[in-house]
């Protein structure tokens, strides 16, 4: 249960499953200190302008010596440490890092289970794949990965659970060994956030009863922990002792796929809204055609300036990957959860309940509710506006009413 650079489990075999739970550390600022070498050994932020209503996206490890998080406000971020490096995001360049990263894991082991875009669990067993300990599969990993420019962080556990936390145990640039049978005591004097599936307001609840760390919601009976937890807590309590027999499964359906975006001032007019709408069902529409995926479910979230939000959703006659299909679904929701004059703070858009096959529906046919019929022109007209947008940007094309409406300075989301 260390970083050493010799541990008691290299020494003897690895009994039972291995899994690697494999996290680039501080991930898109670390890429930006790899392509500026002027940003490295000081404090870097990606994210919204601080001089604007916008999040930070991450940082890196220097600025979070100043306190500097994940998700916090960027006006609170310049106060904290006012010296940083305020970098805007290059996500096609995030994308390229992560894919060579996830080339390096398949030539380990064909079980890998990307979770995002810095992040994924690797099925390391040995007698599975290969025939090598474990240990010496992480070591390269991270040898591997670090000459690529950025530093991971590892753990190796018998379960999903347990090389998760691991992995955020020696950070950054860290290797966390839980050896077979030590996953109890592991887990027991940690905080019972430190466990995915529990948020605040269970952490709350938990706390209220006594129950703080993982051995204390460990130590529950099942009976127990579905009365204090609900129908999930037995499996909660279970995980916190260990036991986590979830496999790792390469190509992970994807359930949904979305875009957002924080706004720099609240908006308030219909056609800011439709051309903050168009842009991110764009994106939306080539995500999915990126992943081949389509959907028949829309769903549209708003966040007001009163901090209160409203999600609603609608099903399609059929699946599609068409933002000219999807986008005006989404502009009918909005209408529908907004009232004009109030002021939105953020605004999402996202397609899920997919098929394998893409069908493509006629727009008309869509809004007067009569049955959807395929559209081959319309897909040959979309895939065309994909290869002039990949070639020239994404700003190659426009909607007309984007000309009159000066570009959205807000922050997006990655999905």
């Amino acid at each position: 249960m260390s970083a050493d650079p010799t541990h008691a489990c290299e020494n003897e075999p690895w009994q039972g499953r291995a899994i690697l739970h494999v996290d680039l550390d501080a991930f898109f600022a670390a890429v930006e200190q790899l392509d500026n070498p002027e940003y490295r050994n000081k404090p870097v932020i990606v994210g919204g302008d601080p001089t604007r209503r916008g999040v930070v996206s991450t940082c890196s490890y220097e600025a979070r010596a100043y306190g500097v998080r994940s998700a916090m406000a960027s006006a609170r971020a310049a106060q904290l440490c006012p010296h940083a490096i305020w970098a805007t995001p290059h996500f096609d360049r995030y994308h390229e890092i992560s894919q060579a990263v996830l080339a390096i894991f398949r030539e380990q082991t064909p079980l890998v289970q990307p979770v995002s875009i810095d992040e994924a669990f690797l099925d390391v067993t040995p007698g599975r794949f290969g025939e090598e300990h474990p240990v010496t599969v992480a070591r390269r990993i991270r040898a591997r990965i670090a000459e690529l420019g950025v530093t991971a962080s590892v753990g190796i556990a018998s379960s999903k659970t347990v090389a998760k936390i691991a992995s955020d145990f020696d950070k950054p640039d860290g290797l966390t060994i839980v050896c077979p049978g030590d996953e109890r005591a592991f887990l027991a004097p940690l905080p019972v956030r430190d466990m995915s599936g529990i948020g605040p307001k269970t952490a709350e609840r938990l706390h209220a009863l006594g129950i703080r760390t993982l051995g204390d919601l460990a130590a529950l009976d099942d009976a127990t922990a579905r009365e204090v937890l609900g129908s999930h807590g037995p499996g909660l309590a279970l995980r916190a002792r260990g036991t986590d027999e979830r496999d790792v499964r390469d190509n992970d359906p994807v359930k949904s796929v979305s875009n957002e975006r924080t706004f720099s001032v609240d908006v308030r007019q219909p056609s800011e809204i439709d051309v903050a709408l168009d842009r991110l069902t764009e994106k939306v529409g080539q995500r999915l055609r990126r992943k081949a995926l389509a959907g028949r479910t829309v769903t549209v979230k708003l966040r007001f300036s009163d901090l209160s939000y409203r999600t609603v959703r609608k099903s399609l006659a059929a699946a599609t990957n068409d933002e000219h299909v999807f986008g005006p679904v989404a502009r009918q929701l909005v209408r529908e959860a907004w009232t004009p004059g109030v002021g939105l703070r953020l605004l999402g858009v996202g397609v899920s309940g997919f098929q394998e096959r893409a069908e493509q529906l006629d727009l008309l046919g869509e809004l007067d509710g009569a049955p959807a019929q395929p559209s081959a022109g319309r897909e040959d007209l979309v895939r065309g506006i994909d290869a002039v947008r990949e070639k020239f940007g994404d700003g190659a094309l426009k909607f007309g009413r984007e000309l009159k409406v000066p570009p959205d300075t807000g922050t997006p989301r990655r999905d």
